[in-house]
């Protein structure tokens, strides 16, 4: 008995076999069920997704000897003859050898005739974009008012180049690359029926190698059988199809994210002469770090799907060891050297340089992260006033508190401004409020009364004047002075406006953005958290203001 090839014996010969083109058996199932047949189809996709192969079971069933049935029964003799491909009603014609004019005229005296056994004439033609100009011309006449006994079905890889004369009378139908799960679950199918034992993971990487063409893949499946046999291992897989580089990828990728520039060179050089062609290599790896990427921000879910789950499972835990802002660079690193990993004559140098180049990357560490370890920092450290204190903590009011050792002391008696003296002894204990309450001007200080002035919009105005930072400021002047004390905030007038009014509004505005922007929790924990810094740019609508 001849032996069939997995991709012609497993071929669908229902609509129900069909894989992963559900939108297309759908609409073909009704049409073909409430008898509205159109008189001509192009289906278009990549290769091996079943273009012909429902052309074929969209033939049986108009012709089916049961119908016209969305299920034809493969058991008539029109059935059987479409089947095996000897039926005189049913042509299958190469677009790519029979090509030309004269052909096409040939077919349309043919179509005047009525089938032999059947109801329709149907003619498949494939790869139907490889028709002449010419050929396409005399076809015009025929697709806008055929015979009521034709039906043209036309398959193509390439639909732009099928004129849109042609497109215009036909109903179209868009085949989809098949997914990898797809795949290898009919692949499982086939080894369940064949008597085949191999893993899920070998069925997978069979899969992938397919790149959504189910006909590929089974293509595939077949070299590796007459490899290993019915008893297929994992290796077997992985040395018949050079799966050797994607394991590098992985080690190379998790060699990155540890930094480890020694170890991304050694595994180079084992690809390398392993004999890896460094352009693919490089492809395999960025194909990785996206897939990388894609499970810090999804979590693996959804997007990666295609992929096996101990693959799914090793991304996860390799992003965990890197922020998604460091990913990104990574991979930016990557599509920037791409060009010159193609144009290079000697890619590996181009190769080895990008890897130390990420490996070196210093790791970007998120804002929110960096604010918790400084919040985590403080409580350790247990220094200092913080606003935090329990009121067991803070000194009572009118009490005074043990003498500290700074050489800044003020008391009433003593001569001097005692505004300045506060600010110095403050930028000690606590420079983030140093740094906002530095523009301020001292008014006056009696019966332990400090009154302080700030102009009018000024920046950190409304901080200052914050329950908050109210509280923490009297605290640190009740310990400077020694006794209880009172910080009244006041209010400079503006000085009269001249002719610059406009510009004064302007920059009265930008401060009222900034006071707005300060507001704002986060903004003033980083304030809090880097001494001296300040805001000194504010966008509004898209317009930038100093």
């Amino acid at each position: 008995m001849e032996y069939l090839v997995l991709a012609r014996k497993c071929r669908p010969q229902i609509f129900e076999n069909v894989v992963g083109q559900d939108h297309v058996v759908k609409t073909l199932r009704n049409a073909v069920r409430l008898n509205r047949i159109s008189h001509a189809y192009i289906f278009s996709g990549p290769r091996g997704t079943g273009k012909t192969s429902v052309a074929r079971i969209l033939a049986k069933s108009i012709n089916c000897a049961e119908g016209p049935t969305e299920t034809p029964c493969n058991q008539c003799a029109n059935c059987s003859e479409i089947t095996a491909g000897s039926s005189l009603d049913v042509r299958e014609i190469d677009g790519a050898s029979n090509n030309k004019v004269d052909e096409v005229r040939e077919l349309r005296e043919n179509i005047k005739f009525s089938p032999v056994s059947s109801r329709y004439k149907i003619y498949i033609i494939d790869e139907v974009h490889m028709l002449s100009k010419a050929a396409f011309n005399a076809l015009l006449k025929t697709l806008e008012e055929p015979p009521p006994h034709v039906v043209f079905i036309f398959a193509t890889t390439e639909i732009p180049q099928v004129p849109a004369t042609i497109l215009s009378r036909c109903q179209r139908f868009d085949f989809k690359r098949i997914s990898v799960r797809q795949i290898a679950e009919n692949l499982g199918h086939i080894a369940r029926e064949e008597e085949i034992a191999v893993s899920d993971t070998a069925l997978s990487w069979i899969a992938r190698e397919g790149q959504g063409s189910l006909r590929d893949a089974q293509s595939i499946f077949d070299q590796v059988i007459s490899y290993a046999g019915k008893e297929i291992k994992d290796t077997d897989v992985e040395e018949l199809l050079d799966l050797g580089d994607r394991r590098l990828v992985s080690e190379l990728a998790g060699a990155v994210i540890a930094r480890d520039a020694g170890a991304c060179l050694k595994i180079i050089d084992d690809a390398y002469y392993s004999g890896a062609d460094v352009d693919h290599f490089y492809r395999l790896l960025m194909e990785y770090f996206m897939n990388l990427l894609t499970a810090k921000v999804t979590g693996g879910k959804g997007l990666l799907a295609d992929l096996p789950d101990h693959e799914v499972a090793d991304l996860q835990k390799l992003a965990e060891g890197a922020s998604q802002d460091t990913i990104q660079r990574l991979l930016d690193i990557l599509m920037a050297e791409e060009y010159d990993i193609r144009k290079s004559p000697e890619p590996r140098i181009n190769l080895e340089y990008a890897v130390v180049k990420m490996a070196y990357l210093e790791p970007l560490i998120p804002i929110d992260e960096i604010l918790a370890r400084m919040e985590g920092l403080e409580e350790r450290l247990g220094g200092g006033v913080r606003e935090t204190d329990s009121p067991a903590q803070r000194p009572a009011e009118g009490r005074s508190v043990s003498e500290p050792s700074s050489l800044m002391r003020y008391r009433q008696g003593d001569t001097g401004d005692p505004w300045q003296a506060l600010k110095g002894f403050i930028k000690e204990k606590n420079p983030p409020l140093s740094s906002k309450i530095d523009n301020g001007t001292f008014i006056s200080y009696e019966n332990g009364r400090l009154r302080v002035g700030f102009p009018k919009g000024y920046l950190f105005l409304d901080v200052i004047r914050s329950e908050t930072q109210q509280n923490l400021l009297q605290r640190m002047a009740e310990e400077f002075f020694g006794e209880g004390t009172t910080i009244e905030i006041a209010t400079l007038e503006d000085e009269p406006q001249t002719s610059g009014a406009a510009a004064s509004n302007g920059a009265r505005r930008t401060n009222d953005i900034k006071n707005e922007a300060l507001r704002d929790p986060l903004v003033q924990k980083v304030m809090d958290v880097f001494p001296g810094a300040e805001i000194v740019d504010v966008r509004v609508n898209g317009s930038r203001r100093q």
